[in-house]
């Protein structure tokens, strides 16, 4: 395809979702299943418009999915304001630990005692798969900092976590694909990917993010009307704490979402910090992202605090409704590719290892591990189903491509291809679950 008809099929795409917005929401599927489906229908299955080899435009594959999660794991943390002590992140840290070793257990045995994968291609298999999507999962997740509700903060804190946290197993497998079983590498696996890149890629990037942040907050307070960019300060914060944490050996995924909830802590901190007769509008220091920027900006001229909360709460708006923004159009680009690329790589026995997953593993361990959690039945069972697969996996394949997958990389590209594609469609028409949910809350919330 030339550059003006991808420029066409783009141009259109945008076009009809933005016209169709209204509708579309009626329907029994989310956007990215829109996506997808556009992707089917240009790729070899119907109009054969165009062919992606993902295996040989992995390279590009792998930068361009990096920067999609980075933003999405960012914007993500910022809206998280809750403190990590808090209650309602318990059943986000054990998503993102147990159920989520579970998960990578539970496919390396179905991919080596079914489909017969070696152990290695198994359990690397398991880690590509193993961590929920920030991207897609946007539907489930925290909208807005006021939002507090257990089932969305828990699966909004997982996905920020696990797409780090499953790093160091990606890592364990193609580490036994190259060398064989644990022996001598072990150690230093256990040493490097865990005791130190974990730990340090959080603290990097959180204290980065509220550095930042204060730094950020001070100078829009000391000049409210100078109209800076929070869209140029989100990459900015992005950047430097992602590069920052891979300087060190660390994990730059985990950086990218604490540095998104130290930026938010710096705002909390500076609300609180505003003496009690100040704080007559408390409702915009916190502002959602469709508040008129005019009468945000007009309060923050009004204030005379030296640390303005008003424009702590409108720089967090400008860059989670600028995140918001990226995350649409990066979802759009990759989905699209993925529907085009699945086309070729479509395997089969994806359908038996997805079952396997979102039917059995994920459900079974988060209704055993969140139990004891402040979560009703009815959100641990939402949360065990919406373990949505999505742009954090393809990113791993691409990855394991670009550093030495070889052996069996075809397999695995069609695994991992279909069974995300299978999560965007079942996870997809999933989407009246939460209609019925949100009903339920609302009922709950009246009586």
């Amino acid at each position: 395809m030339s550059f003006l008809t991808w420029l066409a099929l783009a141009g259109g795409l945008l076009l009809v979702m933005g016209l169709s917005a209204a509708y579309l929401r009626r329907l029994p599927v989310t956007s990215a299943g829109v996506y997808f489906a556009v992707g089917l229908a240009v790729s070899p299955v119907w109009l054969d418009f165009i062919r992606i080899d993902f295996r040989r435009e992995s390279v590009a594959f792998e930068h361009l999915t990096e920067i999609a999660v980075i933003i999405s794991l960012f914007v993500g943390g910022l809206k998280l304001r809750l403190p990590l002590r808090d209650a309602a992140w318990a059943a986000a840290y054990r998503l993102a630990g147990p159920v989520m070793l579970v998960s990578i257990g539970g496919v390396a045995l179905v991919a080596h005692w079914v489909l017969g994968l070696s152990w290695g291609a198994a359990i690397l298999l398991g880690a590509v798969l193993a961590p929920t999507d920030p991207v897609l999962a946007g539907a489930v997740t925290v909208n807005n900092s006021r939002d507090q509700d257990r089932m969305r903060y828990g699966l909004s804190g997982e996905a920020g976590f696990n797409d780090g946290a499953a790093f160091p197993f990606v890592v364990f497998g193609l580490l036994w694909l190259e060398h064989g079983p644990p022996g001598s590498w072990l150690g230093g696996w256990v040493l490097h990917r865990l005791v130190w890149a974990v730990p340090v890629g959080l603290l990097v990037g959180y204290f980065s993010g509220a550095w930042l942040g204060r730094l950020a907050i001070h100078l829009r307070s000391r000049s409210p009307g100078s109209g800076a960019p929070g869209d140029f300060l989100a990459l900015a914060v992005v950047a430097l704490s992602y590069v920052a944490a891979e300087v060190v050996g660390s994990w730059g995924f985990l950086a990218a979402f604490a540095a998104g909830l130290g930026f938010r802590r710096s705002e909390v901190l500076t609300m609180e910090a505003t003496p009690a007769p100040k704080m007559r509008r408390q409702e915009v220091c916190c502002p959602l992202p469709h508040r008129p920027a005019e009468e945000i900006a007009a309060l923050a001229e009004a204030s005379d605090e030296p640390e303005d909360p008003t424009a702590a709460g409108q720089m967090c708006a400008e860059i989670v409704s600028f995140g918001d923004t990226a995350e649409r159009l990066l979802e759009v680009i990759l989905v699209v590719v993925l529907g085009i690329c699945v086309a070729s790589y479509w395997d089969w026995r994806a359908v038996p290892l997805a079952l396997a997953l979102f039917v059995v593993v994920r459900p079974l361990s988060t209704l055993v591990f969140l139990a004891g959690t402040k979560t009703r039945r009815s959100q641990r069972l939402l949360m065990g189903w919406f373990g949505i697969r999505g742009i954090g996996s393809l990113y791993y394949l691409s990855y394991a491509l670009n550093h030495g997958l070889t052996a069996v990389s075809a397999e695995l590209v069609g695994l991992t291809l279909s069974v995300v594609a299978l999560s965007v469609v079942l996870h997809g028409i999933s989407s009246p679950l939460l209609e019925l949910y949100e009903r339920a809350v609302a009922r709950r919330t009246r009586g």
